[in-house]
């Protein structure tokens, strides 16, 4: 590789990384094209990328960031799963390792705290961003809902009266 190339390849991993919040990294051995390329699928639909490079070349690029951390888990074949939200890459990778044993979870960075494969299989575990603020959304209107439904119950049981006093004249 020409060094205008390999200058380039930095660059592109500094891009990838310079927005991420995650970044897991994975040992993939004996993966052909086609699982590959599923895998790969799977990680764009969670807004998240995926990136085979030089080990060498990536501890170049993550010298004196967040990520510097990472350097002690880059041995042998890996590849690095990046995304902006703090759990998408994870549940990606962790669910896929589930179900295809040529790929393994050696640990990650959120943050600039540095986790190991247990720590990224426990963050795959936590609900998306998504889904939390849909929770916290129906946590909000739970009250509001009850109040409603409190206020309303004596006016219906007025009405009730009245309907029952109105039926009892008219027999």
């Amino acid at each position: 590789m020409k060094k205008t190339e390999k200058v380039q390849k930095l660059e592109e991993v500094k891009a990838l990384l310079s927005t991420a919040q995650l970044v897991v990294v994975t040992r993939q051995s004996g993966m052909s094209v086609a699982e590959s390329s599923d895998l790969r699928v799977q990680i764009r639909a969670a807004q998240a990328r995926y990136k085979v490079a030089k080990n060498r070349l990536v501890k170049l690029a993550i010298a004196d960031t967040q990520f510097s951390g990472l350097a002690q888990l880059l041995t042998g074949p890996t590849a690095l799963a990046v995304s902006e939200d703090p759990v998408a890459a994870a549940k990606t990778i962790v669910k896929f390792a589930k179900s295809n044993d040529k790929i393994e979870v050696i640990g990650g960075v959120l943050n600039g705290n540095v986790l190991d494969a247990a720590g990224i299989k426990a963050l795959a575990e936590l609900p998306s961003l998504d889904e939390l603020r849909g929770k916290l959304v129906g946590v909000l209107q739970a009250p509001a809902g009850k109040v409603a439904s409190v206020l309303q119950a004596p006016a219906g049981q007025l009405a009730r009266v009245f309907g029952a006093y109105g039926n009892k004249d008219a027999a």
